[in-house]
């Protein structure tokens, strides 16, 4: 398996009666597929997974299956349990789980290793480590990463550290054969692709995907010269879409763009204030 390129974790966006507008996330998943992005992923933090019903994450994942059947595209679901991850045994055509970092309790980088090295040994399908430690409160070492890259199971891990620091160098300059680094941190992408990224899993994506594929393919083929400006201005238009808590200003942009058809987030999310839509809105008009 081998995990390079764009990801684009899905939102779950909604009509106006509150429920899942079907049709469209149908038609996004596609249109990000289209747009060159290697692979969807499901049930991640993007999609609210914890506010939908049982019923509704189903139907995401169906839709988000079929769009990357259609298109021979790779297909990452969040999965952060043992009953999770056991519930993706019938579903090969899952490339693999996106796993978080054990947020809250705060176990240390040990237990936090041993819980996913136990997580990977059980589970049907490989692993990509989720490291968000600013929203976990538990954060890896460099060395902790490198262990965890050795274990059977697990092929990656999103990286978002929430900036390049010194522990960031420490991982990019010696990073482990046939593990794949993919930046998380969607303001970074282009840094992160300079230190020898793999790809990403970027939410900024789903508002422009074909920038961002194209972006990560001109620094994956070592086209600087391509690369650095369109980073530049990607990760300028990031920042606006994270000014408020994810995904409510991607929504209010979609929506604003008849993407989707409301821009509404379930609680504990509030959608994002119109002032925050219009600044990304400004920094897209420089991009399309």
């Amino acid at each position: 398996m081998t995990l390079t390129g764009l990801y684009v974790p899905l939102i779950t966006p909604f009509d106006e009666s509150g429920g899942i507008a079907f049709d469209a996330l149908e038609t996004l998943a596609h249109q990000i597929l289209d747009g060159g992005a290697r692979g969807l992923v499901a049930l991640g933090t993007t999609a609210e997974p914890s506010a939908l019903t049982e019923h509704e994450r189903e139907s995401v994942l169906k839709i988000a299956t079929q769009a990357c059947q259609a298109h021979d595209a790779q297909l990452l679901v969040g999965a952060n349990s043992p009953q999770a991850l056991d519930d993706l045994r019938e579903r090969p055509e899952v490339t693999a789980a996106l796993t978080l970092v054990p947020p809250f309790i705060r176990p240390g980088e040990a237990g936090a290793a041993a819980y996913l090295t136990q997580l990977a040994a059980t589970s049907p399908v490989p692993i990509v480590i989720y490291h968000v430690p600013y929203r976990t409160g538990q954060p890896l070492s460099a060395a902790t990463i490198q262990d965890l890259a050795a274990v059977d199971n697990i092929k990656g891990i999103k990286y978002a550290q929430g900036g390049i620091d010194e522990e960031t160098i420490t991982l990019m300059a010696d990073l482990p054969p046939d593990f794949a680094v993919l930046a998380g941190d969607d303001p970074y992408i282009s840094p992160m692709l300079a230190l020898g990224a793999h790809g990403g899993i970027l939410a900024s994506a789903l508002v422009v995907p074909t920038q961002f594929a194209t972006l990560i393919d001109a620094w994956l083929t070592n086209d600087v010269v391509q690369a650095r400006e369109p980073g530049h201005r990607l990760g300028n238009l990031s920042q606006a879409l994270f000014a408020e808590p994810n995904p409510t200003v991607i929504k209010a942009v979609l929506h604003a763009r008849g993407t989707i058809p409301t821009p509404a987030v379930r609680p504990p999310l509030l959608q994002a204030d119109p002032t925050s839509a219009t600044r990304a809105i400004e920094k897209l008009t420089r991009l399309v």
